[in-house]
């Protein structure tokens, strides 16, 4: 008998908001599996860490971080053969995902080469977006507002016309696009109605209005706009944390 394959979404990065499910699969599984950057630390690991059972194989996928393209497929291939010898073994596999599997997650490239062979087992975790909107205070979208997601390295005038179309927008992967999609939200007049948030759930977690926004941004960083029927832009607050004030925190309203 094979072992069964398992896409775990881990959440944004508080080990807490990893559902019972997806903690309970962690530590039956004989094999673990976790996207890691060619230097420093797998994040999506560090979020699991005090949950890893001693004695557990684990598999780091080594992706490396580049701007420049690279090979991309033939690591998911060369993943995907050496995770189907543990389950041809008859090994369950846990493949961890920061936030969900398949919202942008990388398990899926492992799905659609071995979903055909293994029984496969998707558990959805909390996404960034999610957590995003419980830390900024602000809900996403109501009643019958149109919710958009936009990649941030879209050109300008891709995002541009998303953004006329969207009652609420939430765009993603910003990081070293910030400066630019942040210059083209204020000619779209849109400055006010968003806000700016960066390691959502983390110790130095940044949530702020984008105004107040300044240098760069890292890769876990994300924009909501909000232009909706409700009046969410005025009576909300937006919390800056800053991990050097140790938990103090500022409230400004965007």
């Amino acid at each position: 008998m094979t072992g069964r394959l398992y896409g775990l979404g881990v959440g944004p990065g508080d080990p807490e908001l990893l559902t019972l499910k997806a903690h309970r699969l962690l530590q039956s599984c004989k094999v673990i599996a976790f996207p890691a950057p060619d230097t420093g630390p797998s994040f999506a690991r560090s979020i699991v860490e005090q949950f890893v059972v001693s004695g557990q194989v684990e598999y780091p996928i080594i992706i490396p971080m580049r701007t420049e393209r690279f090979p991309a497929q033939a690591i998911y291939d060369e993943a995907a053969k050496h995770l189907a010898g543990h389950l041809e073994a008859g090994e369950d596999v846990a493949v961890l995902c920061e936030g969900d599997p398949f919202f942008y997650g990388s398990f899926m490239y492992l799905y659609e080469r071995l979903a055909g062979r293994f029984d496969c087992e998707i558990v959805p975790g909390v996404s960034s977006i999610m957590a995003g909107a419980a830390a900024l205070r602000r809900p996403l979208a109501a009643r019958n507002d149109v919710l958009v997601v936009i990649p941030g390295p879209l050109l300008d005038e891709a995002i541009a016309e998303k953004l006329s179309t969207a009652d609420a927008a939430v765009i993603i992967k910003v990081g070293r696009h910030f400066d630019r999609i942040r210059t083209l939200i204020a000619e779209l007049g849109l400055t006010g109605h968003a806000g700016y948030l960066e390691r959502v759930s983390l110790a130095d977690e940044r949530i702020l209005p984008l105004s107040a926004a300044t240098g760069t941004a890292p890769y876990f960083s994300m924009i909501l706009v909000y232009k909706g029927a409700e009046d969410w832009v005025s009576s909300l607050p937006v919390i800056e944390r800053d991990s050097a004030r140790a938990g103090e925190e500022e409230v400004h309203n965007v």
